[in-house]
């Protein structure tokens, strides 16, 4: 079972050789797996020719399980990243993020990834990412997503069927609105990109947890997906990178992950709308007695593009999630001055781009919740989890283009994102009674994001 995979050999082996194999991959190998296998350039999957953000044509080829080629052989399913950046705070930072970092402007490496990505057989494809860290100077496995997709005639219409295993509730979705995958797309590591409050959707399970689920694609229109996960053990999380510190503990075996959404591409626009939702409770001390934490997280999401001749291409995407707690660990301990309490998070967000070259983006982002004293006590003001801003993006993608340079090799982002707050951990001012302001958290972030 996978709730005692401390307990299996077999299992712990592969996951190192994994981590390895990825972390250890020769740069000589580091290309962008997907544009070679295709055969097409990074813009026909990516608005902008770089990023989350996909296309229908990108969409499928997800839904597709990463198998979709060019019918050429001898392609090499790896590929590498590199992210780094500069990052000036409103104010100071109390407290450098690590021993090696400054209160203020800071340089670094934030990312160093190696990825195994693209086609392993006819119906096999994966998408496994390891990261060096370069703020925390730590390797660890990143996103997973394995999938087994086939293609079948249902009522006379073309449907996918498909089983997805990944470590991250939303890894998995196809259209990528979802948090692990929204706007902003990149960020600081040094500086701040939201509150200290969020939902369980939004990360709270992220790399320390495996999930199957089954997924279906009737009519490139209609999408829907059933699954869940167990929590690993802290043994496999600190042999995959995660650290046995921020263990959260066991999930619940009841828990369940769903989807449902609607798609049309009408070539020169396309647009979604669908519902998500994630089910669990979490035992902090792992055992079979004592109490849980259950959360019940339910989404609506919508995106829209305008593709045209790609030569203009402009995109909305919205998202709203409504999370409802039952805390009894949390208040059993003394940590929860209520059992039950709601956490909200909204996100609208927009983007132009020429030429799929030259971008502006722009991001609204608000959380609000119940007030709660002692789940929200050090840096919150009055207990409250409230938090809202707005990012503002420019950026340039020279390559990734047809006739770019290096293409289908090389990718290049050069960008500059500023983001502010109105209103940060429940306050607009002294929110950690230190006399500290939202508008001292605003972040500027110069980044060069490159891919090989």
């Amino acid at each position: 079972m996978l709730s005692r995979l401390d307990r299996m050999p077999l299992v712990r082996a592969p996951l190192l050789a994994l981590v390895l194999f990825a972390g250890l991959m020769p740069a000589a190998h580091a290309l962008p797996a997907f544009a070679r296998q295709t055969g097409q350039e990074c813009a026909a999957c990516h608005v902008g020719a770089y990023g989350p953000q996909l296309t229908p044509y990108g969409v499928a080829f997800k839904i597709g399980g990463y198998t979709d080629s060019n019918g050429q052989a001898g392609h090499v399913p790896l590929s590498a990243m590199l992210l780094g950046g500069f990052t000036h705070t409103g104010a100071d930072q109390q407290d450098p993020p690590t021993a090696h970092t400054h209160r203020n402007d800071n340089f670094t490496v934030d990312e160093v990834s190696a990825f195994l990505a693209g086609k392993l057989t006819e119906q096999l494809g994966a998408f496994i990412q390891a990261t060096y860290d370069g703020v925390e100077q730590r390797t660890a496995l990143d996103h997973a997503d394995v999938r087994f997709a086939h293609a079948m005639q249902l009522a006379g219409k073309d449907t996918v069927l498909g089983i997805s295993v990944n470590n991250n509730p939303g890894v998995q979705d196809p259209f990528n609105t979802m948090p692990v995958w929204g706007f902003p797309y990149t960020g600081p590591a040094v500086g701040f990109g939201g509150g200290d409050a969020a939902t369980l959707i939004n990360g709270g399970l992220e790399h320390r947890v495996l999930g199957a689920s089954a997924y279906a694609f009737w009519n490139n229109s209609l999408y829907g997906e059933l699954g869940t996960y167990r929590a690993l053990s802290p043994s496999v999380q600190s042999i995959t990178g995660q650290g046995r510190g921020d263990d959260m503990g066991r999930l619940g075996g009841d828990t369940a992950y769903w989807r449902l959404a609607w798609m049309q591409d009408a070539r020169k626009q396309a647009f979604q709308a669908g519902v998500f939702g994630l089910r669990t409770s979490i035992q902090p001390d792992r055992l079979s007695s004592g109490p849980r934490d259950h959360y019940d997280d339910l989404g609506v999401d919508a995106s829209y593009q305008f593709l045209g001749t790609r030569k203009h291409v402009a995109t909305v995407a919205t998202s709203y999630i409504r999370e409802r707690q039952t805390s009894d660990a949390l208040f059993a301990s003394g940590d929860a001055a209520s059992r039950k309490v709601s956490l909200n998070e909204f996100r609208l967000n927009a983007s132009y781009y020429y030429d799929q070259t030259w971008g502006l983006s722009a991001g609204r982002f608000l959380t609000v919740g119940k007030r709660d004293p002692l789940r929200y006590a050090d840096g919150f003001a009055n207990g409250s989890p409230n938090t809202s801003g707005y990012v503002l993006q420019a950026d340039w993608t020279p390559w990734g283009k047809e006739d770019s340079w290096g293409a289908p090799w090389a990718n290049l982002r050069l960008g500059v994102q500023y983001t502010m707050f109105d209103r940060f951990n429940g306050a607009k001012h002294n929110y950690d009674g230190n006399g500290r302001d939202a508008s001292d958290n605003n972040t500027l972030f110069l980044f060069a994001w490159t891919s090989f």
